[in-house]
């Protein structure tokens, strides 16, 4: 892989340029040091993404931190070409982002204030959704859809999570009768819910913190969505926060500062969120540690489920 960075280098300017692998997720990102300036190189993980769609990744990140957002901006390559394709594999560069994560998945939270984060978090947020509405995608703009469809369709974005192979009987037996109850209210409710650009995957890894400054990073899985979905997806990943009430109240109120929401169907979202976990690591379960992963995303799942049908007068 080194060899491939290196030819990436040489297309950017960049030739000799120091480098590192710096995290190796869906994406191997590499931090580059060039003439006195810091770089993101991303290598995309083969399959996953389009060049269309990569490139109009980068469009909507672009848009995004010219609204005043805090997030990477795209670096063109010397051709003025945004993504190049080296050795099979999709690459694209991206400015730096000092701070640090808010945290990592599954182990608790260490802040001080996490009320006083949360609210900050939301801000931003209701900011990202309030830029993209105000922002005209080019021509030839595409990505995902976290939709009805992309979410409890036939082929949803992040696998059909009903159908993972490692569920029991009893749990396949849940998730197909949550799918079908869900897919019901999402039909009648998406009318009247918010919908537009979304990051999708504002998760700890993915909130930078540079003092006060919330940033958002990885745009990968960005795309078209119901707002309550982004909101879903950082709620879930604090679930099990001792003070999880307080949090959830906290980045609502935040996003309720800079536009109105309602989350009347919070609590669905959340529920589809988890779900879409269980279809995601059902194609990686070969991964280091997915094992351990698995069970945990169907046992979330499974609770929350399980709660959810309850409230509806489902007998689950």
């Amino acid at each position: 892989m080194t060899g491939t960075v290196e030819k990436a280098l040489r297309l950017w300017g960049m030739e000799g340029a120091e480098h590192h692998m710096f995290a190796a997720r869906e994406n191997v990102v590499h931090q580059v040091r060039h003439q006195g300036a810091t770089y993101a190189l991303r290598l995309h993980r083969q399959g996953y993404r389009s060049d269309e769609e990569l490139i109009s990744e980068l469009q909507m990140m672009a848009a995004a931190g010219q609204a005043g957002l805090h997030v990477p901006a795209p670096v063109a390559a010397a051709s003025g070409a945004y993504v190049q394709v080296v050795d099979g594999v999709q690459i694209d560069v991206l400015d730096w982002l000092g701070g640090a994560p808010l945290g990592k998945s599954g182990n608790p939270l260490d802040r001080v204030d996490g009320q006083t984060l949360f609210r900050a978090i939301g801000r931003e947020m209701a900011r990202l959704h309030a830029a993209m509405d105000a922002w005209i995608p080019p021509a030839g703009f595409t990505r995902c859809a976290w939709d009805h469809d992309g979410l409890l369709g036939a082929a949803p974005v992040w696998g059909r999570f009903w159908d993972n192979a490692t569920l029991s009987a009893e749990d396949r037996a849940l998730f197909e009768t949550v799918r079908q109850h869900a897919s019901d209210e999402l039909t009648r409710l998406a009318p009247f819910l918010e919908y537009g650009l979304i990051h999708a995957d504002l998760v700890r890894e993915n909130i930078l913190l540079d003092g006060d400054r919330v940033q958002m990073i990885d745009f990968d899985d960005a795309g078209f969505g119901f707002r309550l979905f982004d909101v879903a997806t950082t709620l879930l990943k604090n679930i099990s926060e001792p003070d999880y009430p307080a949090l959830k109240a906290a980045l609502l109120a935040g996003y309720g500062q800079v536009r109105a929401l309602d989350t009347a169907a919070l609590d669905l979202f959340v529920l589809l969120r988890s779900a879409t976990y269980v279809g995601w690591i059902a194609t990686r379960l070969e991964e280091d540690g997915a094992t351990a992963r698995n069970a945990r995303f169907i046992a979330t799942t499974r609770h929350l489920a399980q709660d959810w049908l309850s409230e509806k007068g489902v007998t689950p």
